[in-house]
């Protein structure tokens, strides 16, 4: 397992992170504890979790996750791990955080309410990583900044990192936080994957010159590189199976990564892996980490058997002529996620 910095922190993790947005939903204690014990004895060091966890948001089991990441955490020595987690960012715009009866928001008030929560959950005095989930780019990033700052001053947080920001969103916060000579951002957690490479437009860039490092979420595009929704397929359990018979967000978001676009680039990364003698999620997971900009991928299963691919992935360096294909791939359907 390679290790990588995270930012121009001190902190250098795995370059695989497990992800744990399906434990208290889709998973249950037992399944999610195989999968975090195979993960720590493969050299994964890195973990990913949220306290608007699991998904969908609901808040009938909202905290679960963390709090199975927590009894899980006391199985093994804190300082082996790297634990990140995230507040939930503002309820007010088309994403609605369950948390705090719904009224979360990035203001002092409700930073310090979730990290405390978040610890009580986790069953720790610290936090590696503490991520701001969603941006609010109409609340104040002083404001935002400051509050971030005093968590890593008391000694709760070690190092702070976004979610789901923009290029303005990222400059703008470490403007602040130059400004104000506070604590800055040392990541970033967007999606990006072969079917949503929109991070390279721009982010990517802001990541280079201002060293921030990516943390990717969905490296397999919710599953659909995986290749079990080609030809109408919807798997029993899977989660774009569930959205994509639901409304709103959820019906939303499924049509984003199960579209005609999505599935016709999806069936051309399947034949690529084939003729290279790759399983289509290690192949997946092999070029998310091939990228200067990223420390580590964040990936997420919800049962034991789906782990092994991701982790075939460890050692992998795709060859030139792999990642010339999948590259031509982009090239002919651009933005596929739209």
């Amino acid at each position: 397992m390679q290790s990588r910095r995270l930012g121009k922190s001190a902190i250098h993790v795995s370059d695989i992170c497990m992800g744990t947005m399906t434990f208290g939903s889709q998973t249950d204690e037992a399944e999610a504890f195989r999968i975090l014990d195979r993960c720590f004895d493969e050299g994964i060091n890195f973990y990913d979790t949220a306290e608007g966890y699991p998904v969908p948001p609901d808040s009938k089991w909202v905290g679960r996750t963390e709090e199975i990441v927590g009894r899980w955490l006391k199985t093994k020595p804190r300082d082996a791990i790297i634990l990140a987690t995230k507040v939930s960012g503002p309820s007010h715009v088309w994403f609605k955080s369950p948390c705090r009866n719904g009224m979360t928001a990035l203001d002092r008030k409700n930073i310090m309410q979730a990290i405390d929560d978040s610890l009580t959950r986790l069953q720790t005095d610290y936090v590696d990583l503490y991520q701001t989930h969603w941006p609010d780019h109409d609340a104040p990033y002083d404001e935002m900044m400051d509050a971030l700052d005093e968590l890593v001053s008391a000694g709760k947080v070690r190092i702070l990192g976004c979610s789901n920001e923009t290029s303005w969103g990222l400059m703008k916060s470490l403007a602040a936080s130059e400004r104000l000579g506070v604590h800055r951002y040392h990541t970033i957690q967007n999606n990006f994957s072969l079917n949503n490479r929109r991070f390279e437009d721009e982010l990517k860039q802001v990541c280079r010159q201002e060293g921030v490092s990516l943390i990717p979420y969905s490296p397999l595009a919710g599953g659909v590189l995986s290749g079990k929704y080609q030809g109408g397929a919807k798997p029993e359990g899977a989660r774009f199976s569930r959205y994509l018979g639901m409304e709103g967000r959820q019906a939303v978001m499924g049509r984003r990564f199960v579209n005609e676009k999505s599935l016709a680039a999806t069936e051309r990364y399947l034949k690529i892996a084939e003729e290279a003698g790759l399983h289509p999620v290690t192949m997946a997971t092999a070029w998310s980490k091939q990228h200067d900009f990223v420390a580590s991928t964040i990936v997420g299963v919800s049962a034991y058997d789906q782990v092994d691919p991701i982790l075939a992935a460890k050692e992998l360096v795709l060859s030139d002529d792999v990642m010339a294909a999948l590259h031509q791939v982009s090239r002919d359907i651009l933005y596929p996620m739209g």
